[in-house]
């Protein structure tokens, strides 16, 4: 074959190959394109696969089909309650309108930041006709579902679905806590102070019912000891009588020893012959009187 002609057949193949490849695009499960004629949007593919297009005058530019992230920064709104709150929101989102979204925010990035205002501003507005109080009960779900639908309406004209948008955290600004923890521990004194007096209340009272009712214990004690006392008392008077009665020396001389033992234990006694504490000792030497020499009743 003649050299011309393969160079000419070489240098078709190229051409055909370029012009094969501009034409050609392949679009991804996780993408969808918007073909470009001259930066004018003229179509948009959805569908996964090999696609063709005019080479060299229109291309493609590529959108996630999968949900995307967005990450407000954090801001500080004020409740209906006049209480400071930072509040850290984040939300998921998808692109359904590739043209549309193209003609309005043309980039993610800058759908981001845009969402991310709205988000904030439908935030703010919402949570400042609550109170602290709903934000942390389950009031906040509702709370949410306002937000969302209120960001909703303003990111469709995005070409935008938003899929969901959560509280990340709500956290009291450091001044705020502080006074939030200062009343918590008044209120909590408070209570242990009125627990502690209830305490000391019950405490005397339980007290003045034991010394009342140990009171009347001892008295019946007293009691029953003075009758047992008694008794025992009229019992010994009753067995001295009787033995008194059987020996009326003998006891008479025992007594008069109780009587010596307990006024001359350790002391010196001046009595007088006469007394009755002198009997015994004069009736020693002189047979003729009772108790010579042996004891009464011996």
């Amino acid at each position: 074959m003649d050299r011309k002609w393969i160079i000419i057949i070489a240098i078709a193949l190229v051409t055909t190959g370029i012009l094969v490849s501009g034409a050609l695009f392949t679009v991804h499960q996780t993408q969808q394109a918007l073909v470009l004629q001259l930066g004018e949007p003229k179509r948009a593919v959805s569908e996964p696969g090999l696609k063709i297009k005019i080479p060299f005058i229109q291309n493609a530019f590529y959108y996630e089909r999968r949900v995307l992230n967005v990450d407000p920064p954090v801001q500080r709104v004020i409740l209906a309650d006049q209480k400071p709150l930072l509040v850290d929101t984040y939300a998921r989102y998808r692109i359904v309108d590739p043209l549309r979204f193209y003609q309005t925010v043309r980039t993610e990035g800058t759908a981001s930041s845009r969402l991310s205002v709205i988000i904030n501003a439908s935030a703010r507005g919402v949570l400042g006709n609550v109170n602290l109080a709903s934000v942390l009960s389950e009031e906040r779900a509702d709370i949410m579902t306002q937000i969302q639908e209120q960001v909703n309406d303003e990111a469709q004209r995005f070409g935008i679905d938003l899929v969901d948008v959560r509280i990340r955290r709500s956290d009291l600004p450091d001044e705020t806590s502080q006074a939030v923890y200062d009343r918590m521990k008044s209120e909590r004194e408070r209570e242990a102070a009125e627990f502690r007096a209830q305490g000391f209340e019950q405490s005397e009272r339980i007290k003045a019912g034991a010394d009342r009712e140990a009171t009347v214990i001892r008295a019946e004690a007293e009691r029953e000891a003075e009758i047992l006392r008694g008794e025992g008392e009229g019992e010994r008077t009753r067995i001295l009588n009787d033995a008194y009665g059987q020996d009326e020396e003998f006891f008479s001389f025992y007594r008069s020893m109780q009587a010596y033992d307990a006024s001359l234990r350790g002391t010196y006694m001046v009595i007088s012959p006469d007394g009755e504490f002198a009997d015994f000792f004069e009736a020693i030497g002189d047979p003729t009187r009772p108790g010579q020499g042996s004891i009464p009743g011996n």
